[in-house]
This record gives structure tokens, C-alpha cells and sequence, in this order.
């Protein structure tokens, strides 16, 4: 079996069946430009958009750029001053948001039916989903996690919960 070139990879992955969900990516505090950029890539895999608030890196940070492999300039994105005003926006616009946080009241990210237009929110590397945030999200999902450790990065997080909620029904 020979290895498939570049534009053999782009001829099969415009085959696919793509799925009908649309998704929104909340970045509120994301910090590191490694995870924003990553958010990035995994947007545009995806076809989500991606909304930043709060201290989140931006995309003209060299980190951001390098990582995301120059994403930002296909994947649609906008910032906001605050997380409310984010969420009242998309809120607006027909989504529901979903907290990627470990809480009381959190969901494992698996048993959740996502809706058709699907925003999930996630936030600071040490800190998590904001208290403030929290409260804009419709429900709250977690990540089981079976080792020692109590999270995972925020890129994986996102890009776990991303390709779930767009294949969750297929």
C-alpha cells in the first residue's frame, strides 16, 4: 500500500458526506496562541467558526499564525469585548452553547444531543470555563477521563467534543 499524496487526500476528503450541523467555537480567556491556533485548525476541519473574548491570543500573534498553519485567513472569526456580549450574539443568530467544563451539573460529552446550530465554549488553560461564562451556556459537558490526570488540553477538549457534535446522529 503506497501512501496517499497531497492532492489525492484533497480529491478523497471532498467525497465525504458533509455533515449538516453547523458549529461555533467560544474562546473565552484561551491564553496559550498554541491552543488558539490549534482551535484554528481544528475550526476549519471542521467548518465551525471561531469567536474570541476575554484574554484569548489573537490571530496576528506569531504563535497563532505558526500553529494554525495560517487558518485565521479561511476560517471566519470575530472578537468580542466580553463573553455576554459573544453569547448574546450567537444566542441571536440560533445556537446553543455548550460548556466544555467539568462541573455538578456537567454531562458526559458522548450522551448529549446536540442541536443543529451547536457553539461549544471552552476557556483558560488553568483556570477553565469562567463562572461568569458558565452562566451563558445552555448545558455543560465533560470529557471522562480514566487515567490520573483530571483534564485534557484545550485544543483536545474542543476538537474531541467538535467531531462528536457534528457526527453524534450519524
Amino acid at each position: 500500500m503506497a501512501p496517499t499524496r497531497r492532492t489525492e487526500i484533497k480529491r478523497f476528503m471532498r467525497q465525504q458526506e458533509r455533515p449538516a450541523r453547523e458549529l461555533a467555537f467560544l474562546l473565552h480567556d484561551v491564553q496559550d496562541p498554541v491552543n488558539v491556533g490549534s482551535a484554528f485548525r481544528i475550526a476549519d476541519a471542521a467548518k465551525a467558526q471561531v469567536i474570541l473574548t476575554g484574554i484569548t491570543a489573537l490571530p496576528d500573534h506569531k504563535l497563532v499564525q505558526k500553529v494554525g498553519r495560517g487558518k485565521h485567513k479561511r476560517v471566519p472569526w470575530r472578537t468580542f469585548e466580553t463573553v455576554e456580549a459573544a453569547a448574546a450574539a450567537l444566542v441571536a443568530e440560533g445556537f446553543t452553547i455548550y460548556a466544555v467544563e467539568i462541573t455538578d451539573q456537567a454531562k458526559p460529552y458522548h450522551l448529549v444531543e446536540y442541536p443543529q446550530k451547536t457553539c461549544l465554549l471552552v476557556g483558560h488553560e488553568d483556570h477553565g470555563v469562567t463562572k461568569a461564562a458558565l452562566a451563558l451556556a445552555h448545558e455543560t459537558v465533560f470529557i471522562p477521563m480514566y487515567g490520573k490526570g483530571a483534564s485534557l488540553n484545550v485544543h483536545v477538549a474542543l476538537g474531541i467534543t467538535a467531531f462528536h457534535a457534528l457526527h453524534h446522529d450519524t
